[in-house]
């Protein structure tokens, strides 16, 4: 099987289809484009007359028909479905246009079949631009399946085997040590330790992990080793039901983008109805085939809408450029569209609004704080856990006293001996187990508890001697990204893992509107569908429990520095991982939606004034063809100036 790349894009297939076809269709029309410039306007004849028309065609004939074949049959069906789409006009335009090539053997009436070849290949460079300014396709289901572990430590007949994962069997004991992958669902027979399990639940503190502890597949184990017997393998994992879960949001997100090919539908017949009428007047009133079929092609010419066809797709393309230059990177181009209707704004907790990873965020001493900070340091630079790593980093010390038979008690803590003093760091659990008096530190870990704090006490010789507070710490600027959403009007919603005390402890200190707590990795989409009742829902989140809630909410922005599956099921993405990207990427897609708006009023508004100046024949095809391409100059022309918005969000 072959092996793809992260780097290589989904919907590559697409792209680089239109890239083939915007080749070839130039390396056959700008021939064409130097013989007609040399005769036409030059007037030098590069090629006798006959030989001419005959190389034209020829060179014309695989643009149309090979080439843009596709466009051609799909316009074609339009006049047997009788829904009409901008293929239709571009497919009886170039057909027609080249047929007066092959009329001007028979009929003295001029070749237009060179401008049919131009039309094709201008509309072939847009859907190229169109492709390429969609954003990729999503990669997420096969990113979701590479989070997986790929192999698996098994102990079969008392002894170790390392085998893939596909071969784990129901009832098969697997041994983790600490730093792995848990590879798949089951239950913890032997061992114990902490499990990172917030890229599937949200939750950013370690999950203590004793015997009868059902474990999930693709958490990380932390600090202790785990003998695990495999309760689910294969399709029935939670990985693999959350990677269902994206597959269903996938096919129920409908594109929004269909206002050009609404307006196209009607559009189209009028303008055949219009160049008939044309071609039927002129050939009443001046008995002239030729000028009458050339006069009737100038409308069909004129009116192909390639600068409708561009109005769009070069927006987009200046507009992600331009997002990316500020760490939005815009990956469906819909939600641009969608963007400008949405009412309320989604956050998950963890790693989005908050840091994702534990920090002391208080501590109440009652000796003094440096003697504090080097005891619970010293003692806990010994343990791996994140809490202990929370101390460590806090307390910064150069140098660690000596601890003396240092023990984890699982879930609990940790102890030691400190020169001749008895030292613990716990949990209350822990201190009530030792029968260690609280009562004087009683309110100040009530106080943190509330503020959703994880309490961590520091006894020495059966006295406690502080408390330290630690806590996922918000990110510093999701206050001000947070109240600048509000002042435009925005709801802002908190959807979380976490304990509600917890979650409204954050939401207080950000100014969070709503808060969902408690909430179960497979229920946040559901939630998310629940305020879509109420209008369009944009969804912020970074772990592989968001993939469906981005998938599911109307726009969904995914943190850049989450997890893969994350960033492959947002619309947009935020590369820096700061709010601030939020208010940046709503000012971008209300910009850029702004100026998809502007271009197609000026594509209209060129057809609208060139068919009645082309109905009365004062407008020859090659000149359609040059102003045809020229309103395309005016839309690109437009979507730059783009380039000027000032995006970065500043603190007032």
């Amino acid at each position: 099987m072959h092996d793809h790349t992260h780097s290589e894009l989904p919907d590559d297939p697409e792209i680089r289809s239109w890239m083939r076809k915007l080749i070839w269709a130039w390396i056959f029309s700008i021939p064409i484009a130097v013989l007609m410039f040399a005769d036409r306007l030059l007037g030098i004849f590069l090629l006798p007359e006959t030989l001419m028309n005959w190389v034209i065609l020829g060179l014309a004939f695989p643009v149309i028909f090979i080439v843009g074949f596709s466009t051609v049959w799909s316009g074609f069906r339009g006049f047997f479905t009788f829904y009409f789409s901008m293929d239709s006009l571009i497919a009886l335009g170039t057909v027609i246009a080249y047929f007066t090539g092959v009329l001007t053997f028979f009929l003295p009436t001029k070749d237009y079949s060179g401008v049919a070849a131009m039309i094709m290949a201008i509309f072939i460079t847009g859907k190229y631009v169109e492709a390429r300014a969609k954003g990729r396709a999503t990669q997420e289901i096969r990113k979701l399946l590479e989070l997986g572990a790929k192999q698996a430590r098994v102990i079969r007949n008392n002894q170790e085997f390392e085998i893939p994962i596909d071969q784990v069997q129901l009832g098969d004991i697997l041994f983790i040590k600490p730093g792995e992958k848990i590879p798949t669902d089951g239950i913890v027979v032997k061992g114990g330790s902490a499990v990172d399990e917030s890229m599937v639940t949200g939750e950013s503190m370690p999950v203590e992990k004793r015997i009868k502890d059902p474990v999930i597949g693709a958490t990380i184990n932390q600090d202790g080793v785990l003998y695990v017997q495999a309760t689910k393998v294969g399709k029935d994992t939670f990985l693999a039901h959350i990677i269902h879960l994206v597959e269903e949001a996938q096919g129920t997100k409908v594109p929004i983008q269909k206002v050009a090919d609404k307006v196209t539908s009607i559009f189209v017949p009028v303008i055949l109805v219009l160049t008939l009428l044309t071609f039927g007047a002129w050939w009443y009133f001046s008995g002239d085939l030729g000028l009458s079929l050339g006069i009737a092609i100038a409308v069909l010419v004129i009116a192909c809408p390639c600068s409708l066809g561009l109005a769009v797709p070069i927006s987009l393309t200046v507009g992600a450029g331009i997002g990316a230059k500020h760490g939005i990177l815009i990956r469906k181009g819909e939600a641009i569209q969608t963007m400008k209707d949405v009412k309320t704004i989604v956050f998950d907790k963890t790693g989005t609004i908050t840091k994702g990873k534990p920090e002391v965020t208080a501590v109440h001493s009652l000796v003094p704080e440096t003697h504090l900070w080097e005891i619970a340091a010293s003692l806990e630079k010994l343990s791996e856990h994140p809490l202990a790593h929370a101390i460590v980093t806090k307390a910064q010390l150069h140098t660690y006293k000596p601890v003396k038979q240092f023990k984890i008690i699982r879930g609990k803590g940790v102890e030691g001996i400190i020169g001749t003093k008895q030292v613990l760091v716990g949990n209350v659990a822990l201190l009530q187990d030792k029968r260690i008096p609280l009562a004087k530190v009683t309110e100040t870990i009530d106080s943190y508890q509330s503020n959703g704090k994880t309490v961590m006490l520091v006894a020495e010789n059966k006295r406690v001697i502080g408390v330290i507070g630690v806590a996922d710490a918000v990110k510093e600027d999701s206050l001000f990204a947070l109240q600048e959403l509000k002042r435009e009007g925005y709801v802002t919603v908190m959807i979380t893992g976490d304990h509600a005390v917890t979650a409204q402890a954050i939401a207080r200190q950000v100014g969070i509107d709503q808060v969902i707590a408690q909430v179960l990795p497979e229920e946040k989409a559901k939630k998310v569908e629940e305020l879509q009742r109420y209008g369009m829902v944009a969804f912020v989140g970074d772990g592989i429990n968001d993939a469906p809630a981005l998938k599911q909410a109307n726009v969904g922005i995914a943190m850049g520095t989450g997890t893969d599956i994350a960033i492959e099921a947002g619309d947009l993405v935020l590369t820096k991982g700061s709010l601030t990207g939020v208010v940046e990427a709503i000012t971008l897609s209300k910009k850029t939606f702004s100026k998809i708006k502007q271009n197609l009023f000026w594509a209209f508004a060129y057809n609208v004034i060139a068919i009645p100046v082309a109905m009365a024949g004062l407008l020859h095809p090659v000149i359609a063809e040059l102003a045809m391409a020229l309103s395309s100059i005016t839309v690109v022309t437009n979507a730059n100036l783009l380039r000027r918005l000032k995006l970065r969000a500043s603190k007032k």
